[in-house]
């Protein structure tokens, strides 16, 4: 089922493209923030990144391959080789580290990029060094980030990378507060103590399905490339698919614009337990809408698919009513208008039979839904509750796509959730560019 589009509203969004015609370039008007190098300029695009959150305590327990937890969660002398699987391909890229939510300086003694081969090997020759300002590693200071220096690699849309950090200091959740993303659903190995960053294969300890201190990685694209960033909960999170195997509704997006011959690089910015309202895993959506939305290099689209919390969170309460709810909508649009992004609204899935659904919020979830498919507010609809609810049952989800648990989709949820996105949203014909970025 293909999106709502909205009508043209003073000149914002003008949409002259054909349903279904999937296979061309997707070309944008705002153009990507551009770096300056010798000889010319390099056009840079996010093509993976993750929403952070923070950790004051132990975060979820390393486990060993016996599977025997390993706490408190602590690095020492260790090296992370981090597996991320990206969206578009380029030949020159960088990353994006995070001390967002640290309260000191971290240290990066070395980092490395590869194209992982399997598990914790990597492809042979793949393997560069990653500077910072042209040295080995670097200290970022609390609620900082740190780019890479860009390097020369051959990454295909949709590869795995392998990203190595070797932290050299005692770094513990007990003392400083973790930047990190525990919903990974794809497994990281730690190492057996030691600088082993570039390894053909890592000596593993233990392994771990977070990810640290990681932010983005971004690639040089040879033009005008949209760039979508999907801004959600649990559910764009990706939450009870099946580990390793990237079938979160965004990589089903970005499985589809790359078997269409398109360039669009697929951020995933979704956190589990999330809400619009109210602080929850870290900070509210609209608190963190400016760091995983707005900072997102080169970003020109943005999906919103967020309120179940905030509705099922409050059980029977009248508070937060739909109205509340809606002005947070209304905040992102503005917000995203105002820096020239082109922003979609989804519906909310049905979740009767989750153990926080009431009459009361179903009533909440159906005035907000009526009101994303009908106000104009957002530029166009994704409409995921039509193609994942229960026809006999519009208030559950339908029985194949039900993860178990009444409320996530399991992998064949997601893989239509990820269909239902029309690519032609992402074509030639956008809005104006309120400024230049």
């Amino acid at each position: 089922m293909k999106p709502t589009r909205r009508q043209p509203e003073r000149g914002r969004f003008v949409a002259g493209v054909v349903g279904g015609v999937l296979a061309v370039l997707l070309l944008v008007i705002q153009p990507a923030p551009l770096a300056q190098r010798a000889g010319g300029t390099e056009r840079w695009a996010g093509t993976w990144a993750t929403a952070a959150v923070v950790r004051p305590r132990p975060g979820p327990a390393l486990r060993g391959r016996g599977g025997a937890a390993q706490a408190p969660l602590a690095f020492h002398n260790q090296t992370l080789r981090q597996i991320v699987r990206v969206s578009v391909g380029g030949e020159r890229v960088r990353v994006v580290l995070s001390n967002a939510f640290g309260t000191a300086p971290l240290t990066v003694g070395a980092a490395h990029i590869a194209l992982r081969a399997s598990e914790a090997a990597i492809e042979p020759g793949s393997d560069r060094s990653l500077t910072f300002n042209g040295r080995p590693g670097m200290t970022i200071p609390a609620g900082a980030v740190a780019f890479s220096d860009p390097v020369a690699l051959d990454m295909p849309a949709l590869s795995d990378l392998a990203i190595d950090l070797y932290l050299p200091d005692a770094v513990e959740a007990t003392t400083m507060p973790f930047t990190t993303h525990a919903g990974a659903l794809q497994t990281s190995y730690v190492s057996l103590a030691g600088d082993h960053t570039g390894a053909a294969a890592m000596p593993e300890a233990t392994t771990i399905r977070s990810w640290f201190f990681l932010a983005r990685v971004e690639v040089v694209v040879p033009g005008p490339t949209a760039v979508l960033v999907a801004f959600g909960d649990s559910i764009t999170d990706g939450s009870r698919s099946t580990p390793d195997t990237n079938n979160r509704w965004p990589d089903h997006v970005a499985q589809r614009s790359m078997a269409a011959n398109a360039r669009m690089g697929v951020l995933n910015a979704g956190i589990s337990g999330n809400r619009i309202l109210s602080d929850a895993s870290s900070f509210s959506a609209l608190a963190r809408f400016d760091r995983d939305v707005l900072a997102a290099t080169g970003v020109t689209h943005v999906i919103v698919l967020l309120g179940t919390n905030d509705i099922g969170v409050a059980r029977e309460n009248p508070s937060p009513t739909a109205d509340d709810i809606i002005g947070g909508h209304r905040q992102f649009i503005a917000r995203a208008h105002a820096r020239g992004l082109t922003i979609y609204g989804a519906t909310l899935a049905p979740f009767e039979g989750a153990n926080y659904w009431t009459p009361e919020g179903e009533t909440k979830r159906r005035v907000l839904n009526e009101w994303i498919r009908t106000s104009g507010a957002y530029d166009a609809v994704i409409d995921f509750d039509a193609v994942v609810r229960d026809p006999a049952q519009p208030t559950r989800l339908r029985a194949e796509y039900d993860s178990g648990d009444n409320l996530h989709p399991n992998d064949a949820g997601y893989e239509v959730m990820g269909d239902a996105v029309d690519l032609a949203l992402f074509t030639a014909a956008q809005r104006p560019i309120a400024a230049a970025r």
